[in-house]
Formats: C-alpha cells, structure tokens, sequence
C-alpha cells in the first residue's frame, strides 16, 4: 500500500482571497476595527470603480461587512472584516507560510545538478 503525500500547499490558496488587491484589502481590514471607504482606496492607491469590484467580491462571500451612512452631510461607506474575512485572511496567511518553508527547505538543499 503505498503512502499519499498531502496536498501541496499550494492547493490551499483562495482565489478569492489570493488576488494582490483582495489581499491588501482584507490585510488593511486586520489592521482596525472599521475603516471608511477613502482611506482604503488611498492606503492601497486605487480607483473608486477598481475598489468598489473587489469589495462586491468579497462581500459577496461573507468575507466582509459594507456599512453606509453619513459623516455630517456627507455620504460615507465604511468597511469591517467579518469573523469569516478573518479566518479566510488567517488561512491564506498560513498557506503562505508553508509555501516559503518549503521553498526554504529546497533552498537549503544542495543543487543535485552541481
């Protein structure tokens, strides 16, 4: 009987969590309890229409909360990571780290080619 490897870790990556600005995003929500719309579009120099996509994508997997209102007069959308965002970003964060251990390991490895 032979012995099945586990999966690389690789596989683990979240498509929707991997993509660089979703990525940010979800790392800039870690950060603070609640941000508003305009300090994550300047934190991660983006559009309002760039922005605006790829909150609809994670909220639409329960990955964060979209909440708006008024500051004063003015229309205000502010943005909380959910219990689910968190556990997602954690995740991600994880199979990262397994991913640099191995390519450190096979770095430490001498080159069967030398």
């Amino acid at each position: 009987m032979t012995q099945q490897q586990p999966p690389h870790p690789a596989t683990a990556l979240d498509d929707v969590v991997h993509q660089r600005v979703r990525l940010g995003i979800l790392t800039v929500l870690s950060e603070t309890h609640e941000c508003r719309f305009a300090t994550l579009r300047d934190e991660l120099g983006l559009t309002d229409g760039n922005l605006n996509r790829h909150l609809r994508i994670l909220e639409q997997a329960g990955l964060l909360q979209v909440t708006k209102g008024y500051e004063g007069r003015r229309p205000c959308t502010w943005l909380r990571l959910t219990r689910q965002g968190r556990a997602a970003l954690h995740a991600e964060v994880a199979a990262l780290e397994q991913l640099v251990s191995r390519i450190r390991t096979a770095t430490d490895q001498p080159d069967p080619q030398s």
